[in-house]
């Protein structure tokens, strides 16, 4: 995709005219022009210069953004963010109003209020004309880029809002100016009464207005437009510009754009991390409120991650630099934000439809109530006031603006807080969704085991099983040890590894702890070694419904006691399925873990429903089952997640997780937190409401302006608007339209008051998907029967030992798919082609479990 930027765009409607010249280019399959950031992107093969040609051609300007770049520089231009129209269009109003109040005063002053004037001019009606002439030029000559903007347009015939202005202006002036010559001939004949009557057809003060009050509207509108790139400027501003690398030994300050992969760089308490890295020496407290818009300082040490912008609190840092200009997280959000700026949500299409065809059917509407008013037998100066009227208070740029300024402003607020859109689309519908279906390991559940119980056994104390444990577990590499290690690392416990380690795969472990063999495994392992009550058993039993893992530990006189490890649930996981159902949406999780410990985690995190053991394109598979019935956003951290986000209405993407994901996704949660997806929904469903306040007002605005302008009302109210209003009028419409978008700004997205609160119940057709699932699975598992083989295996004991099993069975030639279960003690493989029994039972074997029998 390339990016241009556009310039001499004023309105909605240049921004229609430019996208239709664009798409006629050969070549060209999807061009969106964003009249709020003056941009354009273009999909296809046409080359740069055509699309260039084709914008000047059509009557504007257009530059290719970034051209050649160093990728290790940041491709974003802060210089182009700024507000350069506001101080030009002040420094034009100033000028104006300086002229205008002299002008009026002769004008309005002494004309309705006999103000004294000048010896020179006072009785001298021609001079009084004269003189107003002269100012009205000059006001119109300080804006000129009306007339200039407006007639190029209307030779490439695509009016736009400078036409009309330039039109309304110069018509006022042109009548003005032939009264005047007229008033001069009534002069000369004596005519005094002649003299008077032009006297009242003059419109200069109208000319001279007209300018300056849209000028008034015109920097307004700049301003507020600033101010809704705030967020993005802000997000700019953050990118440190300078980095201190480590060079032959010796600390060397450089342009950030210089730092390399690879490169080390330090980071002093109070600076900020330049490029993402990671932690090779030091920790300290890093503020990453400026990606996450947490405010709480996270601990990093060796080893950790770090981000751009993200500020070093307290110890001095030695990093590695891993990702730098475009590619760091700073920059990728930036992009995010930009390019969500940049493209058009589907309620936009209505407002362009309109903005394309509004300029000249205000024309024509101008034209025809001119000669209306004098085929009903007003005079020229009525008709054509209310012609002019027409053409000032017509109003394209309300209506262009409405969507953009919102989505933008929107974009700003979801960057603030971790919430990322991609595109201006996944904004607008984001808050549409009726479903939600979650992955159960990394979006709802911490993603790595944690010890979650411990259970001493007779005469023993909590402190003496962990002890035991830990000194069993420290030279384990399994993922279930590394729970129990990190568990005493935090309590602090301080012990000596064993002795004579000896792993058993697929049983347990053994080691001298203390002067005496102590055994560590399953229930089936620690029976063989000792004797375990059927409390205990009980007891572990208990455990493994909740999806726990329960590991014994014991020597062979005594059992020390089970520790119970589990993929605990986030903290904030149910509060936030709570938000999503009183919101009105239902909640479904979606795992390839087993039916038992996905229930238990179910439960306790208050999902709707469950559906369990699904495969990568089983999950696809539930979520087009899951549409059957609305929008469903799907929203998930892993690989296996990517077929499902891309397949649902809306794909959400935790932060944390894995690169395919977040490309798969089009909403992207910056701090792993379930909370933010309802906060999404809801910033989703602000900006629409505030996208419909801004259409209603644009179009009621003119529905209601214009028939007044032409004086459709004048007949039985004596109702008509002086031009002068019209333009004040036309000049706050698009002001109106973008402060009321700045409101966003105020929005909380994590605030429920504002939910949309209902009984929350189980849709009836949720069993009705539960059906078609298993049926789709029976059906295809009844075609496959004869390409089935269950292998029976001793010595799997937790999910991750399925996953071992599963990924070195799928490994061989001629297996489809394999299913491990650790409580089942079995592997189901569906085969593609003939595969050996002996094939299979080596790869078991190769990871370290006993392949008992083959059926």
């Amino acid at each position: 995709m390339d990016k241009f930027s556009v310039t001499g765009m004023s309105c909605a409607a240049c921004s229609a005219h430019v996208e239709k010249a664009v798409a006629k280019v050969p070549g060209v399959t999807s061009v969106t022009v964003s009249l709020l950031t003056n941009s354009m992107n273009v999909e296809g093969t046409a080359a740069p210069s055509d699309i260039i040609q084709a914008v000047t051609q059509a009557g504007y300007g257009a530059s290719l953004q970034g051209g050649e770049q160093n990728t290790s520089a940041p491709a974003f231009d802060e210089e182009a963010l700024k507000d350069h129209e506001t101080p030009k269009l002040r420094k034009r109003l100033i000028a104006s109003v300086v002229i205008l109040i002299p002008l009026m005063y002769v004008s309005m002053g002494h004309m309705m209020w006999n103000w004294p004037l000048p010896s020179f001019m006072a009785g001298n009606h021609v001079a009084m004309g004269l003189y107003q002439m002269l100012l009205t030029i000059l006001v119109m000559i300080i804006n000129q880029k009306f007339f200039i903007s407006g007639f190029t347009s209307l030779l490439h015939k695509s009016p736009n809002m400078d036409t009309l202005v330039a039109l309304g202006s110069g018509a006022s002036f042109a009548y003005s100016t032939y009264a005047l010559f007229a008033m001069t001939g009534a002069q000369m004949r004596m005519d005094m009464d002649a003299v008077m009557q032009y006297m009242d057809e003059f419109y200069f003060e109208s000319a001279a207005m007209i300018l300056t009050l849209i000028t008034v509207g015109k920097m307004l509108e700049a301003y507020s437009k600033g101010k809704t790139t705030n967020a993005l400027k802000s997000l700019m501003q953050l990118a440190p510009k300078k980095a201190t690398i480590l060079r032959d030994g010796e600390k060397v300050p450089v342009p950030v754009e210089q730092v390399q992969i690879g490169d080390i760089f330090v980071v002093r308490p109070g600076e900020s991390v330049p490029v993402d890295g990671v932690i090779i020496e030091g920790n300290s407290a890093l503020n990453e409120s400026a990606l996450t818009g947490e405010s709480i300082p996270v601990d990093k040490a060796e080893g950790d991650s770090v981000s751009a912008a993200t500020l070093n609190q307290s110890g001095f840092l030695k990093c590695r630099a891993t990702r730098v200009g475009n590619d760091t997280t700073l920059s990728q959000i930036i992009q995010m934000v930009s390019d969500a700026a940049a493209t058009k949500a589907p309620i936009a299409k209505v407002a362009d439809k309109v903005s394309g065809v509004f300029v000249p059917a205000v024309i024509s509407i101008a034209i025809v109530t001119i000669i209306v008013w004098l085929l009903v037998g007003q005079d020229f100066g009525f008709a054509l006031a209310r012609g002019i009227s027409v053409l000032v208070i017509s109003c394209p740029c309300a209506l262009g603006l409405a969507t953009p300024v919102a989505i933008m402003v929107g974009n700003g607020v979801g960057a603030k807080n971790g919430v990322l859109f991609k595109t201006a689309v996944s904004l607008e519908e984001t808050g549409k969704v009726d479903i939600v279906a979650l992955d159960k390991t990394g979006t709802i559940t911490q993603g790595e085991p944690k010890v979650t119980d411990m259970i001493p056994g007779e005469g023993i104390t909590k402190d003496t099983l962990m002890q035991t444990a830990l000194a069993l577990e420290l030279k384990s590499e399994h993922p279930l040890a590394k729970a129990i290690v990190a568990y005493g690392e935090e309590q602090q416990i301080t012990v000596s590894a064993a002795d004579d380690f000896q792993a058993m795969p697929g049983n347990g472990l053994s080691g001298i702890v203390s002067g005496a063999r102590v055994f560590g495994g399953n229930l089936k392992f620690i029976s063989g070694k000792t004797t375990v009550s059927e409390q205990m058993q009980r007891q572990a039993e208990e455990l493994a419904k909740q999806g726990k893992t329960p590991l014994f530990f014991a020597t062979e006189e005594k059992l020390f006691g089970i520790i119970a490890v589990a993929d605990v649930i986030k903290e904030d996981s149910p509060q936030a399925i709570s938000q999503l159902q009183n919101m009105g949406i239902e909640v479904v999780m979606l795992t390839g873990d087993n039916e038992r410990t996905a229930e238990a985690i179910g439960a306790q995190a208050g999902v709707d429903q469950v559906i369990a053991g699904v495969l990568p394109d089983g999950k696809e598979r539930v979520i087009r089952e899951l549409q059957q019935r609305g929008k469903v956003a799907m929203v998930g951290d892993g690989i296996n997640d990517a077929p499902a986000l891309t397949r649902a209405d809306m794909g959400i993407a935790i932060g944390a997780g894995a690169d395919v994901a977040l490309d798969a996704a089009d909403v992207v949660l910056v701090k792993s937190s379930l909370s933010d997806v309802p906060a999404a929904i809801r910033l989703s469903r602000a900006v629409l409401r505030n996208i419909h306040e801004n259409l209603f007002w644009a179009f009621i605005y003119n529905v209601i302006g214009i028939p007044i302008a032409a004086g459709v009302w004048y007949h039985w109210f004596g109702l008509k608007l002086n031009p002068m209003f019209g333009a004040a009028a036309m000049s706050l419409s698009s002001f109106c339209v973008v402060t009321n978008a700045l409101r966003l700004n105020f929005v909380k997205v994590y605030s429920t008051k504002r939910d949309k609160k209902k009984n929350h119940k189980k849709n009836q057709n949720q069993q009705d998907v539960q059906i078609v699932v298993d049926t789709d699975v029976m059906a295809e598992k009844q075609e496959e029967n004869d390409m089935e083989k269950v292998i029976e295996i001793k010595g799997m004991m937790c999910g991750h030992c399925e996953a071992h099993v599963k990924k070195a069975l799928e490994a061989l030639e001629g297996v489809a798919s394999a299913e491990a279960s650790h409580e089942k003690g079995t592997a189901v493989v569906q085969l593609s082609g003939s595969v050996d029994d002996a094939a299979l039972k080596k790869a078991v074997e190769e990871e370290g479990y006993e392949v008992t029998g083959i059926r």
